[in-house]
């Protein structure tokens, strides 16, 4: 299968997207199944992994019911509350959905950036290595260190790193580079976490170029291998600098010099395998 391994539809409606800008003319607006459904067609695009955008477990059960009716989305990753230990009935009864993946906290949006080590949510990484289902890493490179801290707390627990970590590709700055580049290498050598090749547009200026992608995608792929790389869209996020098309035919470009079978574990084995699809 070819797997886009990270995308959203939401209903800013529904009144639970709290990071979402009012009025932005690509973002404030309902996306769903049907609006995506030509993009997945025209590239032949097998199916997909639907990401929460908003810390609401309503919001995982209405991705879990649009699943249901999609059948193109073969995997969901929610949301629990991590600092309600009594959700962990919540996690089992999503784990009885087939669809039911994961979760992923909103760690970026977090002031505290230790947040992910206090004593209160150590329950929550504890139950899906219990659960067997699977954690989203979202944050930036000042989450770096914190990130390498858990995931070497628990070993076992299945751990994809969104957006290659969101690296400021927009900061000139070869420090910050270098920065993001030796966290990443940390993670992908002390740890069995994956990456998701994804939204490195969104963290470029308006004018990006592929050019100015292949530093970050060359490390990723030095670092990680292709067997623990998936791609994803970020759809519609990705919409803020360019349409599905666009972000795909770059991230071939990036990817075109790779065998096939590597190509192959990128645009689908890999995310298949760790989703469990």
């Amino acid at each position: 299968m070819i797997i886009d391994s990270h995308q959203h539809f939401w209903n800013p409606a529904r009144g639970d997207y709290d990071w979402m800008p009012k009025g932005d003319t690509v973002l404030d607006r309902a996306y769903m199944p049907g609006d995506l459904v030509g993009d997945l067609v025209r590239h032949q695009i097998d199916g997909t992994v639907l990401v929460q955008a908003a810390a609401t477990v309503a919001e995982t059960d209405y991705m879990l019911g649009l699943a249901d009716a999609s059948d193109f989305i073969k995997g969901v990753v929610g949301w629990i509350d991590f600092e309600d230990r009594g959700q962990a009935r919540v996690l089992e009864r999503l784990k009885r959905h087939p669809k039911f993946k994961g979760v992923r906290p909103m760690i970026q949006d977090i002031p505290d950036d230790g947040w992910m080590l206090r004593d209160d949510v150590q329950w929550a990484y504890a139950a899906l290595v219990d659960l067997d289902l699977t954690f989203d890493a979202l944050g930036f490179p000042r989450h770096l260190a914190n990130f390498l801290t858990l995931l070497k707390r628990y070993p076992g627990m299945r751990v994809v790193i969104d957006h290659c970590m969101k690296p400021q590709i927009r900061d000139p700055d070869p420090q910050a580079f270098t920065f993001w580049a030796e966290g990443m290498a940390r993670l992908a050598g002390e740890t069995a976490a994956c990456v998701k090749f994804s939204a490195l547009i969104t963290e470029a200026d308006p004018d990006w170029t592929v050019a100015m992608l292949k530093p970050y995608v060359d490390h990723i792929l030095k670092v990680f291998g292709p067997g623990r790389i998936m791609w994803g869209s970020d759809w519609p996020v990705c919409r803020l600098r360019a349409e599905y098309a666009a972000w795909l035919s770059a991230a071939r470009q990036l990817t075109g010099h790779l065998s096939l079978p590597d190509q192959k574990q990128i645009y689908g084995g890999t995310a298949e395998a760790f989703y469990m699809l």
